[in-house]
Parts: C-alpha cells; sequence; structure tokens
C-alpha cells in the first residue's frame, strides 16, 4: 500500500504513450506522466516518487518533490481563490486546496501563511489547512530547560511570536527576548525556557548560560584580533550597537566581556576593550 502524499520507491512494470506505470500492490498501477519520468527509465527499475491525485481523483506519481508533504507545516502561498476554496503553490503541476473550513481567516491571492498538509478522512484528498492547534500539544512529549528544539514561526501576536516547535507543540518567543529579525515561516533553532501549565512552551532563541557567554567570548575575541586588538563596543556601548554586531542583548554582552576580563584575556580603555596579548 502506498502513502499518499508522501515519497513512495515503486517498481516501473509497463510502458504506455502516456508514461510509465508503477506497481503499487493493493493500490494498483499508478501512472507517471512521461513528461515527469526521467531520461533512460527501463521496466524493473524502482523509482521514488510522491503520490498525489489529480484534477479526475486518481493517484498519480510525479518525481518532483513538493514544497511540504502530508504531516508538514510549511510556508506556502495563495495562488488562486474560488468558490470552493483557496489554492496554495507547493511546487506540483496541481496546487493544493486550502478549504474554506480550514482557514482561519479569510485568504485572498498572493498571501503567505503557514499550513499543514493532511489527507481528508472522507474524501482521501489531500488538502491544507491553517487550524494548527488540532495537530499540536497531542504527544505529551516532555521537554527538559535549556533543550535544543526545531522551530517554525507561525505568527506574530502582542506578546511575541508564535512557533511550532519539533513540529509536534506550540511555543511562544517574547518580543523582550528577540534580539534578530524573524520571518513568518522561517525555520531555526531555539531552547526552551519553560513548559507552561497548559503545556505550551516558552522559547528563547540564544544559548542560555555559561556555553553561550563562553561563544560569545570567542566571537569578541575575533573581532578584537580583526580590528588589532581594539573595539569601541565596551561595556557602555550603544544596546543597537551591540545588538548590530553581535546578535545579542546589551546584558548578554556585558556578561561575556565580564569573563574574558576575568581570564585576564581584555581590559577596558576609555571608549572600548583592548585586547590582551
Amino acid at each position: 500500500m502506498i502513502e499518499l502524499g508522501r515519497m513512495n520507491t515503486l517498481e516501473v512494470v509497463r510502458e504506455e504513450e502516456r508514461g510509465y506505470y508503477l506497481e503499487a500492490g493493493t493500490d494498483g498501477e499508478i501512472l507517471l506522466p512521461r513528461g515527469e519520468a526521467p531520461e533512460g527509465l527501463v521496466m524493473g527499475d524502482p523509482l521514488p516518487v510522491f503520490i498525489y491525485r489529480d484534477s479526475a481523483d486518481r493517484l498519480i506519481a510525479t518525481t518532483r518533490k513538493p514544497k511540504a508533504m502530508v504531516g508538514d507545516f510549511a510556508l506556502l502561498e495563495v495562488t488562486q481563490v474560488t468558490s470552493h476554496g483557496a489554492f496554495l503553490n507547493w511546487g506540483l503541476v496541481k496546487d493544493l486546496m486550502l478549504p474554506f473550513g480550514e482557514q482561519k481567516k479569510k485568504v485572498s491571492h498572493g498571501v503567505r501563511l503557514v499550513v499543514r498538509v493532511y489527507v481528508d478522512e472522507e474524501t482521501r484528498r489531500i488538502a491544507a489547512t491553517a487550524r494548527l492547534g488540532r495537530y499540536l500539544g497531542k504527544t505529551g512529549r516532555s521537554y527538559f530547560a535549556n533543550e535544543e528544539v526545531a522551530l517554525m514561526v507561525v505568527d506574530r501576536t502582542e506578546l511575541g511570536y508564535r512557533v511550532v516547535v519539533e513540529n509536534e507543540d506550540w511555543g511562544l518567543v517574547y518580543h523582550n527576548q528577540i534580539f534578530q529579525t524573524l520571518d513568518i515561516g522561517q525555520c531555526l533553532k531555539g531552547y526552551v525556557s519553560q513548559t507552561r501549565d497548559d503545556g505550551k512552551l516558552d522559547i528563547i532563541l540564544q544559548k542560555p548560560g555559561p556555553e553561550k557567554a563562553m561563544n560569545l567570548g570567542e566571537k569578541i575575541l575575533n573581532i578584537l584580533e580583526q580590528n588589532n586588538g581594539f573595539s569601541d563596543l565596551g561595556d557602555k556601548a550603544d544596546p543597537s550597537a551591540i545588538l548590530a554586531a553581535y546578535n545579542v542583548s546589551k546584558k548578554t554582552y556585558k556578561r561575556a566581556l565580564s569573563q574574558l576580563y576575568k581570564e585576564r584575556k581584555i581590559t577596558f580603555e576609555d571608549g572600548g576593550v583592548r585586547l590582551l596579548k
């Protein structure tokens, strides 16, 4: 049995004018259109293909890999809105449908939003939903403090940016904990600050604790070496200048300077920091 909306490795069993047919077990044979087939394809070849449904609801194969598969979260763009719903560009000939009932708010042409790809249980069609909450926080997974996690930025709120954590849970990065530009749909690493009573996670983007300061300290030393041993970014430097240079808060920067000073690697001078030989 094939996995609808996922990559499957199937064997080429016959060729016709329209293309090649792949053996799919209890799902019969699935057409790989000739324009989708790689050159030199021969009978018996195993071929990795993505399986979806064409406009007539027939199973069809493609060697193209879409921008998102079933179970994935992705930032996709609306290509058109019809009486049936919106359609999203996911990198295949046939666009992905976002039904009206799966929209949190009305969308329009050109809008980009984070959705999850799923298979409708009744129609067995692949579709998208913007109602992400029904797929998050269901596993009961536990996280430990400072654990590194994979994130996808979903949207901006009054408190901060909501993120999907490890494709499984909701997280929030508070505005006062953000020292870099974030974009909707962006994927990045973060760290678990705490798990709240509602099961959602507070997330920070900078590595916590002494290890973070140590890594920043190495960056500071490298900058000093590249600039003849001196930097005008001392412990009284403007926070915006520190953010632009090191992508961290002034508090974090001063902590790293203090550690370097204790290790006798730097000294403070009027207007900046000097590297000690």
